[in-house]
C-alpha cells in the first residue's frame, strides 16, 4: 500500500516540546510515511535577509552559518543524549553549511546573485531541517532516510522563483524512489530542473511539494499538520467564535486559500484533485490522533446550510485603474495591457469593466511594475492611470453561491447595516466564492459583519 504522504511546517518545530509532538505524531501512524518539512520558523526569512545583506558584507557568509550551526546544535543537544549521533548529524549538517557560505561568499565578491543562485541558497533552510529531524528519528528507534528531491527525481519546469512540478518526468522517479519500507523525510520548497538546477516551488511552497510527492506515489492522503483547528468559518483573531469546517471540496479549499486562509499554499490542490486524493488538517497542539482530521479537502460536494462556508480576507492586492471616456468599450484595450503585463511577468488575478474605467486587480507587490508597463503602452483613450494600494478583499465562500439566490443580497446588506462602503464586488467569476472590496480600514468590521450574517444570526 502507498505510503501517506506527512507534512510538517515550521510552525512545528519552534521548541523542544514541538519536536516531541512531531515525534509523537510519527509513531502514531504505525507505519513508514513519507514527511515532507518545511525550514524551521524564521529561517527561510532569515536566508533571505543573509542573501540581501551577502551582496555588500563579505561578513555574512561566517555569521550565516554559525547561527544556522549553533541553532541546530543546542535543539539537537536537548532531544539526543547520544554524543556520538549528536556528532554524526551535525557533521552532515556542516557539509550543507560549508556550502551555503560559499554561495554567500561568491555573492559577496561579486555584488550580485542570478535567479538560480538565490533560489539554491533559499532551499537550504529546508535541507538542514531535514538531515535535523532525520536524526531525532534516528534516536527515537524509527528507521527513516533522508531523500532530497535531486536524488528522487522530483523534476519541475525550470521557473525560478515559482516553479511547477513537471508529473510526466517525476513520478515514476519518485514512486521509485520512495518505495522502500522505511519512513522518507523529503525537504520541501524546490524541485530540480531538467538541467539540474534548484527551482523554489514558490513562498510557501512546501505544502504544494507535499502534494506533488502525495500525487507521484498515489498517496492515501496528504496530511497537513498545523498550529490551528483545521479550516474555520472566519479568521479567529477577528471573530470570537469561528465555526470549524470539517469538509471542503478542493475548489473552496483553493478559493480561501487564494484570498487570503493560511491553511493551505493556494497551489495545493492543483496537484490532488484530478486523482482525488484527501488532504486531511490536523493540530499538532490538539489530539494527535492520526485516524481524526479537523478538516478534510476532498471532492465530495456538500452545500452547507447557509450556503457561505467561510469568509477570509486578503490585504495583499491592489488596483491599476484606467479611466476613459469608452475605454471599456474600445476593442483591442484590454488586449494589449494584458499581453504586456503577461511578458512583464505579471500576474492578474481579476478584471472589472465598465464603459469608463477597467480595473485590473494585482498584487500590491507588483503594481509599481504594473504601472510602469502600462504607462509605456499607447493607449490614446485612456485619460488617467493610477493605483489603489489601500484596500482589502473580503472574500465569502461555498458552494452554492451562484445557484442560490439572495446571497450576494445578504452580504450588501450585512455591510450597510454597519455603514461599510463598498468600492467593488465581483459574483459569479466562480461559483463558489463573491467577493468585495472595501477600505482597508474597513477590513476587520466587513469580515465581523459578514460572519455575524450567516453564522450568528439565526434566519427569520
Amino acid at each position: 500500500m502507498p505510503k501517506t504522504v506527512v507534512k510538517f511546517g515550521g510552525s512545528n518545530l519552534k521548541c523542544k516540546e514541538d519536536i516531541g509532538r512531531v515525534i509523537q505524531v510519527v509513531k502514531n501512524y504505525e507505519q513508514p510515511v513519507v514527511i515532507v518539512v518545511s525550514a524551521f520558523y524564521g529561517v527561510t526569512n532569515y536566508l533571505i535577509e543573509s542573501l540581501e545583506k551577502a551582496r555588500h558584507d563579505e561578513q555574512i557568509a561566517s555569521k550565516t552559518i554559525s547561527y544556522l550551526f549553533n541553532l541546530k546544535k543546542e535543539t539537537l543537544e536537548l532531544h539526543i543524549q547520544d554524543k556520538d549521533l549528536i556528532k554524526s548529524i551535525l557533521s552532515e549538517i556542516r557539509v550543507l553549511l560549508d556550502e551555503l557560505g560559499k554561495f554567500l561568499q561568491g555573492i559577496a565578491l561579486t555584488g550580485d546573485a542570478s535567479p538560480g543562485l538565490e533560489d539554491h541558497v533559499l532551499s537550504y533552510g529546508e535541507r538542514i531541517s531535514a538531515i535535523f529531524l532525520n536524526g531525532i528519528l534516528n534516536n527515537e528507534g524509527i528507521d527513516s532516510k533522508v531523500a532530497f528531491p535531486e536524488s528522487i527525481g522530483l523534476i519541475t519546469d525550470g521557473e525560478f522563483g515559482s516553479a511547477s512540478i513537471d508529473f510526466v518526468r517525476s513520478t515514476t522517479n519518485v514512486r521509485e524512489a520512495l518505495a522502500g519500507e522505511l519512513v522518507y523525510v523529503v525537504p520541501g520548497f524546490y524541485g530540480l530542473s531538467s538541467d539540474g538546477k534548484t527551482t523554489l516551488l514558490g513562498r510557501g511552497g512546501s505544502d504544494y511539494s507535499a502534494a506533488a510527492i502525495a500525487r507521484c506515489i498515489g498517496a492515501p492522503s496528504l496530511d497537513i499538520w498545523k498550529d490551528v483547528n483545521g479550516f474555520l468559518s472566519a479568521d479567529p483573531k477577528i471573530v470570537e467564535n469561528p465555526v470549524q469546517i470539517q469538509k471542503l471540496t478542493y475548489n473552496e479549499a483553493a478559493e480561501l486559500a487564494y484570498f487570503g486562509a493560511k491553511i493551505l499554499h493556494p497551489r495545493t490542490v492543483e496537484p490532488l484533485s484530478d486523482p482525488h486524493i484527501p488532504i486531511r488538517i490536523f493540530n499538532i497542539y490538539g489530539v494527535l490522533d492520526v485516524q481524526k482530521p479537523l478538516s478534510v479537502v476532498s471532492a465530495e460536494k456538500i452545500v452547507s446550510k447557509g450556503i457561505v462556508k467561510s469568509v477570509t480576507y486578503s490585504e495583499d492586492f491592489g488596483i491599476l485603474k484606467l479611466k476613459g471616456s469608452g475605454v471599456g468599450a474600445k476593442p483591442g484595450i484590454l488586449a494589449k495591457v494584458t499581453t504586456a503585463l503577461h511578458l512583464a511577468g505579471i500576474n492578474i488575478s481579476s478584471v472589472l469593466t465598465s464603459q469608463i474605467s477597467i480595473n485590473i486587480l494585482i498584487s500590491k507587490k507588483d503594481l509599481s511594475m504594473a504601472y510602469a508597463v502600462v504607462s509605456a503602452i499607447d493607449l490614446p483613450v485612456v485619460g488617467r492611470l493610477h493605483i489603489t494600494e489601500n484596500i482589502a478583499v473580503i472574500a465569502a465562500v461555498g458552494n452554492g453561491i451562484a445557484e442560490n439566490f439572495g446571497v450576494a443580497a445578504r452580504i450588501f446588506t450585512s455591510l450597510a447595516k454597519d455603514q461599510i462602503n463598498v468600492l467593488m464586488s465581483c459574483s459569479g467569476a466562480s461559483p463558489i466564492v463573491s467577493y468585495i472590496l472595501v477600505g482597508i480600514n474597513d477590513r476587520t468590521q466587513a469580515v465581523k459583519a459578514i460572519h455575524r450574517e450567516f453564522f450568528e444570526t439565526i434566519p427569520a
